[in-house]
């Protein structure tokens, strides 16, 4: 409520001065939600992840591990808030709320008598503050590589905004603190310069023999063999982020693989669709050429109907065309739809897009239409994967206009629509036969 009414008074500072001013009233507003909230994460550990791609599985990846170890847990993500038993999704389109929701949510969780909270943090929350006078246990960099460039100014001051997180872990207060870092990102050096008590990396080489599998994997841990329903080698670093997290926290091996064998999977990452057919619809958060290559790798082997778009309001306009070139790489159909426009002509972005295929793809500007069609091209073994927005509640238009959407919903409606279509032909035709 008091940061609303804050953010209606900075509309009458002129922007020249707010400009000069923005630094100390941003620290100004997190020091003050810290003080209203009485600076609840030093009442509860907190571990903090953030990174590039993977930050929202690998928070709820240790929240696995840690419910199975017997653990209290509140997490904070881009795909939901969890307090104990009580979970809803994040309509906010922010990966990291405001500094009074950070404060609050760490405050219901210290209220509720959690043992762990699980913050999801990003490089825009960094650039407004609201990671500060959050006192982190344990620090968790998952990997970096280009995004938010327009937001940032450049991939130098995105890098800096991470490397602004994962300096608290150098000036909490806790008693031990971690930082754990991916060992095998090329930016790796520059996270494991800040002070903590334990400084931790993890690599995939230290789980060799793995194996990547269209339907999960297995990797080795302290010579035993481990599986996991998730897919993909990015899946696998989140994995090994999350284990590396919770075994500085004294979680045992056998622990972290009976949750691994529980755990299904993680809404809109590479959520798979399941409604009867036989073929695979897959829906995926992926938005970056780096992520979608990926997740284009885990089904090379199958025949792959591709839907995909991208972002408007002046989002890393560079990726458009990249994204398209990736799909035609990996993809045998390629349909492109509309995702979130923002302020920008919805057209005019998905041509971008297409300026990296080399051939005219199908177009296909309504997202349910796009979903339906690339469901009703697939055959048996086939998977369709829809790409861009995973949990993503709504599509954001002109004006901040929502429209609320969900791509796990729409493709499960159609895959029902086509099967009763299918039905009641065969219903006909058999009726026909009689006669």
């Amino acid at each position: 409520m008091l940061d609303t009414i804050l953010n209606k008074i900075r509309k009458f500072i002129p922007s020249s001065i707010f400009k000069f001013a923005n630094p100390i009233y941003h620290w100004t507003m997190a020091f003050l939600a810290a003080v209203i909230y009485r600076f609840p994460s030093k009442k509860i550990k907190v571990i903090a992840v953030t990174g590039t791609k993977g930050k929202s599985s690998t928070v709820e990846i240790i929240n696995a591990f840690l419910e199975e170890a017997g653990y209290k847990t509140a997490i904070s993500n881009t795909i939901r808030f969890k307090i104990g038993d009580a979970s809803s999704e994040n309509l906010y389109k922010m990966s990291m709320p405001g500094r009074f929701f950070m404060q609050r949510f760490i405050r219901k969780a210290v209220k509720a008598k959690c043992d762990y909270v699980i913050l999801e943090m990003t490089s825009q929350g960094a650039i407004t503050f609201r990671h500060l006078f959050i006192d982190m246990d344990v620090f968790v960099f998952t990997n970096i590589s280009p995004e938010h460039i327009e937001a940032h100014g450049s991939y130098e001051n995105y890098i800096h905004a991470k490397l602004t997180l994962a300096k608290c872990i150098s000036t909490s207060k806790k008693r031990s603190t971690v930082l754990i870092v991916n060992g095998d990102d090329k930016e790796s050096n520059k996270f494991l310069k800040f002070d903590a008590d334990q400084k931790i990396t993890f690599s995939v080489s230290s789980v060799e023999p793995y194996e990547i599998k269209r339907h999960g994997l297995t990797f080795t841990l302290n010579g035993k063999t481990v599986h996991s329903h998730l897919s993909g080698l990015f899946n696998l670093y989140n994995i090994l982020a999350a284990i590396t997290a919770v075994k500085s926290q004294n979680v045992t091996d056998k622990i972290i693989t009976d949750a691994l064998d529980k755990f299904a999977g993680i809404p809109g990452r590479v959520q798979r669709i399941e409604a009867g057919q036989d073929f695979s619809v897959i829906v995926d958060y992926a938005h970056t050429p780096d992520s979608l290559e990926k997740l284009y790798q885990v089904f090379q082997a199958s025949r792959n109907i591709c839907i995909l778009g991208g972002t408007g309001g002046g989002r890393d306009t560079w990726k458009r065309a990249e994204m398209g070139r990736i799909a035609d790489e990996y993809c045998d159909e390629i349909i492109l739809t509309n995702e979130d426009p923002y302020d920008e002509d919805p057209r005019s972005i998905v041509e971008d897009v297409a300026k990296g295929i080399p051939y005219e793809p199908t177009i296909i500007m309504d997202r349910r239409l796009a979903i339906r069609e690339g469901i009703k091209r697939a055959k048996t073994g086939d998977s369709v994967i829809i790409t861009g927005k995973g949990t993503d509640p709504y599509i954001m238009g002109p004006e901040g206009s929502k429209i609320p959407w969900s791509d796990a919903r729409v493709a499960r409606e159609e895959i029902e629509r086509i099967k009763t279509k299918s039905s009641a032909v065969q219903n006909s035709d058999s009726t026909a036969e009689e006669f």
